[in-house]
């Protein structure tokens, strides 16, 4: 066979791939984020909360979702980020809701761990609600702002694309998931609010960390996009 002939994976292409790793860390961050995290001693200048810093388990992964979203949306195209998004949102909810009836379930007598599981893994409303629709605001608006800069001003410049579509994603996808999870506009889900010093904290510190994830990911983003082009068919 000569090197000029495709191979099987270039002639197959690695949507599959992308999209498999991309629904995976959504939900591995999903689980993470159950947990939040804070860093540094408590400190607050004119009401304003600086430290500790405050995050959850999520934070680790879940800003590669981005990345990954940035690649379906640049190489793949708009319908097809769209199709990957939907599939995650859809996965996401499944896992939500097998929790749900897992939880529900009645432990056996020998398993003494129902507390635990249902302090980590209970269904709260208001968190899979402020998830579900952060993830899908923030991805649909990201992949939606990196096709349109792309078809108005060329492939060129691909890392304005990139930092532009995550900034805006990443701010959409925070903020809609703080003011549900732990701001005013989830009270009627149940449960309590943080205060606002936190909330703001919390928020801020969110969209910061996961848009300076993309920024120092920049050249890894471009060598992955440069390789998945590289072997589609089209």
């Amino acid at each position: 066979m000569s090197s000029a002939t495709p191979t099987v994976a270039q002639r197959r292409g690695n949507y599959d791939l992308v999209l498999a790793a991309f629904v995976g860390m959504l939900l591995i961050s999903n689980i993470g984020a159950t947990k939040l995290i804070a860093f540094g001693p408590n400190v607050t200048i004119g009401g304003l909360q600086l430290l500790p810093i405050v995050t959850d388990g999520g934070a680790i992964l879940f800003p590669l979702t981005y990345i990954l979203g940035d690649i379906l949306a640049e190489v793949y195209g708009l319908r097809r980020a769209h199709r990957a998004i939907i599939t995650g949102f859809v996965l996401a909810a499944v896992m939500s809701l097998t929790f749900l009836v897992v939880d529900a379930a009645p432990p056996d007598a020998g398993w003494p761990n129902q507390d635990a599981w249902h302090a980590v893994l209970g269904f709260v409303p208001r968190i899979v609600v402020a998830s579900l629709l952060g993830y899908l605001c923030g991805q649909l608006l990201n992949a939606l702002v990196l096709v349109r800069i792309k078809q108005r001003w060329g492939t060129g410049h691909l890392w304005v694309r990139l930092i532009t579509s995550t900034v805006v994603g990443e701010f959409a996808d925070t903020l809609v998931f703080c003011m549900i999870a732990f701001g005013p506009l989830g009270n009627v889900l149940g449960g309590a609010s943080v205060d606002w010093p936190t909330l703001i904290n919390y928020t801020a510190v969110g969209w910061l960390y996961k848009t300076g994830v993309e920024v120092v990911f920049l050249p890894v983003t471009y060598r992955v996009i440069a390789w998945v082009k590289r072997r589609e068919p089209a």
